[in-house]
């Protein structure tokens, strides 16, 4: 994946990857120069030596972030899964944005779906890193590990909450043991969706995908919290769907 990413030699990716580095050692051999020249060096060089060592160590980062957001985003899914028109897509009609993962779950969907339309904070939970979700105020309880047969109901126009405040995931359409669009309350319209599907591989084995797509006004403030937001949101909605498989393969046991 990095390197379908990244391109081969002398593809547009390669070249880009390969001015960062040069940017950077050149930089940092410039630096040691100075720091040689210098020897104990004024206060000044010290300081031109730390400017230099913070840009290759932002370019390194730049680079190394760029070269896995593609898995990051699309972790677990194909390429055509990462393309494939899906339930919700038409909610934001021009994106800029999308993120789609994906798991294989030894259950039939009908096994499966009983977990995600339970999400909620007060309801069955997120299956992810309860302790974070706790901590940062989603959840007010650990996931549960039983389907609640009071929370298996849901209609286009119910909040899904994702919190204490009162907001959530406003849903927007339900197909049963297929698919869960959602968008969340507190954003404008056509801004951003969170989808789950299943589709079914055998009558035993279900593919279930995950998506957010969005439609986002690029700039640099929003670039540099989206470099922090992809990573966290990769760490909890994988460990989400290896809980909802664990989940649903072992109540699928019973």
């Amino acid at each position: 994946m990095i390197s379908r990413f990244l391109g081969s030699e002398g593809s547009v990716g390669s070249r880009i990857g390969n001015w960062f580095i040069g940017i950077a050692i050149d930089s940092f051999s410039r630096g040691k120069r100075k720091m040689t020249l210098n020897l104990q060096g004024s206060s000044d060089g010290r300081r031109q030596s730390s400017l230099r060592g913070l840009v290759v160590a932002g370019l390194v980062f730049v680079y190394g972030y760029l070269a896995i957001r593609s898995w990051l985003n699309n972790w677990g899914a194909t390429d055509s899964e990462t393309t494939q028109p899906l339930p919700g897509d038409d909610l934001v009609p021009d994106p800029n944005y999308q993120a789609t993962r994906a798991i294989t779950i030894d259950a039939p969907p009908e096994e499966v779906w009983p977990w995600i339309v339970q999400l909620g904070a007060g309801r069955g939970g997120l299956y992810s890193y309860d302790w974070l979700d706790i901590l940062f105020g989603i959840l007010d309880r650990p996931s549960a590990n039983k389907i609640r047969p009071e929370y298996q109901t849901l209609e286009s126009g119910d909040t899904i909450p994702t919190g204490d405040e009162g907001e959530g995931l406003l849903v927007k359409a339900v197909e049963p043991e297929r698919a869960l669009v959602t968008v969340p309350e507190s954003l404008p319209e056509e801004t951003l969706t969170w989808v789950f599907v299943l589709e079914p591989l055998t009558e035993e084995r279900t593919r279930l995908l995950t998506r957010n797509r969005g439609s986002i006004d690029w700039s640099l403030r929003w670039l540099v919290t989206l470099a922090i937001i992809e990573p966290a949101a990769f760490l909890m909605t994988r460990k989400m769907l290896l809980g909802i498989k664990q989940r649903a393969e072992a109540h699928a046991a019973l």
